[in-house]
Formats: structure tokens, C-alpha cells, sequence
């Protein structure tokens, strides 16, 4: 999923209380909006349906999970069911309305009919779209599963078996080898989880019915243009339910942006072209303003008693201010370059390890706005490179709150005054402040990690 590649990033944030952005943040992005949640919780994974032919793919899998037929949980006038129903009926004719502006692309009439036969609304998608789900996993259980020894033992695989192409998109793009696998390793499994729906399909459901046609229809446009080329066979087309694709999980959008052939052979396969796919992925790091030479952050011990207010993106500091504050880098190494900006990340309070986070670091959660997954593809890549784990233990012994807690908690806070926003249940950077505000008041660290014992405070137990 790249910052031209996010939707998953909504899910992240209800889940995360504030360690990922709002969803607000997450829908210009493009990436893998199910698969990377699947692959942490589970979900199963419909089975491949047979290979298409020349026309379009079946729509994939709303027959195996259909349509709940229920009013979207957002209260957007376009999610109710009735709205849902009404633009599913007139779902031919809006694929077909959008023929010149396929053609303004550059489509040809026979690509346009070829790759639209057949198409119909997987109104399940409605429901992924809409969905509020309930996670209850911390940041440290979120770590354990996608940094784990079997998907690095296979991350070290891939970095031997291409290790040509790696050695060459390095030298072309300045960018990390390791970040460039992590990313490979999280997003699909090594290309093993890359999602069954027919991206064209996918996109053409959403281009016509829901609460974010205008978004959608830009992708399948795109993704239309992308078949017309000749990049991808329909076949390569299949991914998650919003359409992102291949094993580092692209939007079509972001594809048009990032792609690049690197065999030279005419085409821009990051399906199932591993040079292409490595040199893409590159590319798009790249012109997201990757710095050559530099690491995404350092793991620090962070004193007691500091100011926690501290603790947020805006306050970017020198390493060697951060040092003059009491900060030490974890394992007692020095800095290799006290004068490099950064900002402190302590995504579990001041029970947790505290992260000084430098400028790769923000250019990873272009990919994914989501603080969690870009530590986790830092830590994934320094684990590859031969790193060690996390020298300091996160509070395992505190429990996630429940998103129904989440919104109990903010509307506590709410009612003191404290949170001016509306209570949704999900935490971003205005929720942690004011939980901040409120721990200031009663003298405890004002960290803004939301615990049992903060809600039980708020509760005034």
C-alpha cells in the first residue's frame, strides 16, 4: 500500500487510538485496505476463481460473502441501503457514461467495451467500505505478528534470490533494499496474499455507488488505462476490495505515478516482474523524498519524569537537543548524526519505548499513514539487515481498549472539557492530546496512552 496506496490506514487509526492518523488522512492514499488487515486477524481468503479470459475477470468474491443489505455505519446519504440499491440498478449505465471520459484518456472504444463486459456491483464492498471494526490489538501484539521469524527467514530468501535486482534498483534509487523487502513482506506475505477482486471490477462498484464515486472513479479510469497499455493482463488485476494490487500493493493511481519498467522489456509488471516490482516500489519511495543513507529512527530510553507533551510530530528536534533533554539511544550506542531532525514517538506512554523518528520514517507513512505500520516496517528492515529486537519491554501487561471504551473515553473527556472534537471511537492526534491535558491535571504522565486505569479516572472511580 503506498501514501498513494492507503485505505487500510481508517482501520489503523480506530484500532491504534492515535498511534495511526485519522481516516481523514487515509483516503487520498491508495495500498492494500484488506489484505493487510486479513493478514494480521485471519480473515480467510476467497479462493482464486479460474483464470479470465480475453473479456473482464468474474467480480471475484460478493458471491462468497454477499451484501449485508444495511445502511453504511458512516450516515452518509449515499450509504443508506436504499441509496446503495438505487445506484446498483443504474450501475450499466454509469460504466457506460464514463466512456469519454475514457477516451479523453486516450482508451480506445474496443479496450473500453473489452474490459467492462460483463462487469456488475459487488455490494459487498459497500460494507468493507463502511465498516467500523472492533479491534482490540495493541501496537507490541501488532509487531509480534508481522515481525515474526518465519516471515523474515522468508524476507532473507527473496533478498538473496534477487539479489541482482535489488543490488541494481539500490544503485539507481538510493533506497534501502530492506525497507523496499519489508514493505514486499507486510503488504502480501511475499506475494502470497495480494487479494482475489478484480481491481476493475472493485473500482467500477465503487465509481458508481457509494459515498466516494469521484475517488473511485479516477482509480478505474486508471486502471482501465493500465489494460489499454498492455502494463498488466486482467488477470494480474486482482486485489483488495479498494482495488490495490500486486505483492507491494499499488492503486492503480499510484501505479501510473511510480511504475517503472526496469528489464526494459515494454511493460510495468509489478505482479509478477520482481525487478519491476522492486524498482517501482523504489521509485515511489524515492519521489516521496527518501534520503540516501539515512534510517527511518532509533529505538531511546526516554527518563522519568519528562514531559510527554513533547511527544508529537510537530515538536521536531536535533538528536543532539533530544540528547540535551535526557534521551539515550537504546543499547547505549551514540547517534550517527547528532544533527539530524526528528521527532519523539512513545506509542505505548511512558510504560513503553520511546522513538526519535526521522525524515524516512515520514516518508514510509506516505505509504501508509499510519505510525504503527511504519514502525513496523523499520523494525521488519533492521531485522532483515541482521538488527536485534526491541531492547525495551512494552507494558504487555496493559489491555487495548475496546472501541466502545474509545468513545466512552473521549466523550469523558468531552464533558470535562478537555476534547472538542466528536466522539467517534477512533484516536488521532487531537484525542491524544487532550488525554494528555487531562493526565497533566491530575498529576500523572501526561503520555496520552489510554489505559484502563486513565478511563477509570475519567469515570472518576
Amino acid at each position: 500500500m503506498t501514501g498513494h496506496n492507503r485505505l487500510a490506514a481508517a482501520a489503523l487509526a480506530a484500532w491504534f487510538g492515535g498511534v495511526a492518523l485519522s481516516a481523514t488522512a487515509a483516503q487520498a492514499q491508495s495500498g492494500n485496505p484488506l489484505n493487510f488487515l486479513d493478514s494480521i486477524f485471519g480473515n480467510p481468503s476467497p479462493s482464486r476463481p479460474a483464470a479470465p479470459g480475453a473479456g473482464a475477470p468474474s467480480g471475484g468474491s460478493s458471491a462468497v460473502q454477499p451484501w449485508s443489505g444495511e445502511d453504511g455505519a458512516s450516515g452518509h446519504p449515499l450509504m443508506t441501503a436504499a441509496a446503495i440499491r438505487e445506484a446498483a440498478a443504474n450501475f450499466d449505465n454509469c460504466v457506460a457514461a464514463m466512456w469519454p471520459d475514457a477516451a479523453r484518456r486516450g482508451i480506445s472504444r474496443e479496450s473500453f467495451e473489452r474490459y467492462t463486459a460483463g462487469l456488475s456491483p459487488d455490494l459487498r464492498l459497500m460494507d468493507l467500505m463502511d465498516s467500523q471494526p472492533e479491534f482490540t490489538k495493541s501496537i507490541w501484539d501488532y509487531l509480534d505478528i508481522l515481525v515474526n521469524d518465519t516471515r523474515l527467514a522468508k524476507g532473507r530468501e527473496i533478498l538473496a534470490q534477487y539479489k541482482p535486482q535489488f543490488d541494481a534498483v539500490e544503485r539507481a534509487y538510493g533506497v534501502d533494499r530492506y525497507i523496499i523487502a519489508s514493505i514486499w513482506g507486510i503488504e502480501s506475505n511475499y506475494s502470497t496474499q495480494m487479494g482475489d477482486r478484480y481491481v476493475v471490477n472493485s473500482t467500477a462498484t465503487l465509481a458508481c455507488v457509494g459515498r466516494r464515486q469521484a475517488y473511485f472513479k479516477d482509480e478505474f479510469l486508471t486502471a482501465l488505462e493500465i489494460l489499454h497499455r498492455g502494463d498488466l493482463r486482467p488477470e494480474q488485476l486482482r486485489g483488495s476490495w479498494a482495488g490495490a494490487f500486486g505483492p507491494t500493493q499499488f492503486m492503480p493511481t499510484a501505479f501510473k505515478r511510480f511504475a517503472v519498467d526496469a528489464d526494459g522489456d515494454g511493460r510495468r509488471d509489478v505482479v509478477d516482474n520482481p525487478y519491476d516490482l522492486i524498482a517501482s516500489t523504489a521509485n515511489n519511495l524515492k519521489k516521496d523524498g527518501w534520503q540516501t543513507g539515512q534510517t527511518w529512527g532509533y529505538e531511546v530510553v526516554v527518563p522519568r519524569g519528562f514531559n510527554y507533551m513533547l511527544a508529537d510530530r510537530r515538536q521536531t528536534q536535533t538528536l543532539a537537543q533530544w540528547e540535551q533533554m535526557g534521551l539515550r539511544r537504546a543499547g547505549g550506542q551514540p547517534f550517527p548524526r547528532s544533527n539530524e531532525k526528528a521527532y519523539l514517538l512513545a506509542p505505548a506512554g511512558a510504560a513503553g519505548p520511546g522513538f526519535l523518528m526521522l525524515t524516512n520514517f515520514r516518508v514510509i507513512m506516505k505509504y501508509n499513514p499510519a505510525e504503527a505500520y511504519a514502525l513496523a516496517i523499520g523494525h521488519f528492515a533492521d531485522r532483515l539487515r541482521g538488527g536485534a529486537p526491541f531492547v525495551q519491554e512494552w507494558p504487555r501487561q496493559e489491555r487495548a481498549l475496546s472501541r466502545t471504551e474509545k468513545l466512552e473515553l473521549q466523550q469523558l473527556l468531552a464533558q470535562r472539557g478537555f476534547y472538542r472534537g466528536t466522539p467517534d471511537g477512533q484516536f488521532g492526534s487531537e484525542t491524544r492530546s487532550a488525554l494528555r491535558n487531562f493526565q497533566a491535571s491530575i498529576g500523572a504522565p501526561a503520555d496520552g496512552f489510554a489505559t484502563g486505569e486513565m478511563l477509570e479516572r475519567l469515570r472518576g472511580r
